[in-house]
């Protein structure tokens, strides 16, 4: 896959004059010179609090949440995505990861049943600033909008406004829209997903996470994606990752995200950090291989398995 150059960067007219350089590097870190973004989401523990990283079928490593950043800095991943806290407490052992702050959270004991989802924005920028003057690597900030809940209209407003605040600064956003709520009868309907594609790109966002779309009216979900791709223009599509398969099965559906429906890379997490360090760390070498440097989905098992070698350089 052919590396871009800063001059390949679309720079947002949001972006100051004296902020573009930085604009510009933090996108090339990020997307590892591609264009395509490998998020390793790390945002878990405060969305779905310890069921993700302890119990069956979940390696033991999983419980030390350090076993995250250990991943992200031996395997080959464009971002690490966090809340602050999580991040701070760890990114002066590993100042060479490339770090995207989650602004806001919410855990998952409050069921749409009892209240539509509202995920309250958990620090300012300035405290995100701050610790970028301290040295850590932060190229991007994060953010959850739940499209359909009644609170839509608050998180989108705070979206807004952070991703001009960002863009301030320098910084990309990705935005985590999932439609979600009592008014959301089929959260991953074609058309739903296609749509928050479009409203991430309206507020200004630099790439969207939405959850892949269910098959329908004899499209693949890869091919629903499409649309949503089409949908989203200029702001770049990941899809998430979901619960935990094999291997193979996982890499066939990122290679058919991105060649099928368009997606510029993805956005996993369960999928990488529920295994041991060793396999987590081969498993992202085998994503990145398919994101970032276009392999087949044979030689990206052929990473995983050990039988190809797979490293930065390769991009």
């Amino acid at each position: 896959m052919p590396k871009i150059t800063a001059a390949d960067v679309r720079v947002p007219m949001d972006v100051p004059a004296d902020s573009r350089d930085i604009y510009v590097e933090n996108y090339l870190k990020a997307t590892r010179n591609t264009g395509r973004l490998m998020l390793f989401a790390c945002d878990q523990k405060v969305e779905h609090m310890n069921k993700d990283f302890y119990g069956e079928g979940i390696d033991e490593a999983d419980a030390r949440p350090e076993h995250l950043f250990q991943i992200g800095k031996e395997g080959v991943i464009g971002v690490l995505a966090g809340q602050r806290g999580l991040v701070a407490q760890y990114a002066a052992d590993y100042p060479d990861i490339n770090y995207l702050i989650k602004m806001n959270s919410k855990t998952n004991l409050v069921g749409t049943k009892q209240e539509d989802p509202y995920s309250p924005q958990l620090t300012d920028l300035e405290a995100v600033l701050q610790m970028r003057e301290n040295g850590v690597n932060i190229v991007g900030l994060g953010y959850t909008i739940y499209l359909g809940s009644e609170y839509e209209a608050t998180m989108m407003a705070e979206a807004g406004e952070l991703i001009a605040r960002a863009h301030e600064h320098g910084l990309l956003v990705v935005l985590w829209i999932y439609p979600r709520g009592k008014a959301v009868t089929a959260e991953k309907d074609p058309d739903l997903i296609a749509g928050a594609a479009g409203v991430a790109l309206c507020l200004g966002a630099d790439f969207v996470k939405v959850n892949p779309p269910k098959p329908e009216d004899g499209r693949t979900a890869a091919e629903a994606l499409h649309v949503a791709s089409m949908a989203a223009g200029r702001t770049g599509l990941v899809c998430a990752g979901g619960s935990t398969v094999d291997a193979e099965t996982f890499l066939t559906q990122l290679h058919d995200q991105i060649h099928v429906g368009g997606a510029c890379g993805n956005a996993t997490g369960r999928n990488i950090h529920q295994r041991s360090l060793d396999e987590a760390t081969r498993l992202t070498k085998a994503i990145s291989a398919i994101t970032l440097a276009d392999y087949s989905v044979a030689d990206a098992l052929a990473v995983f398995q050990g039988e190809k070698q797979f490293g930065y350089s390769d991009i």
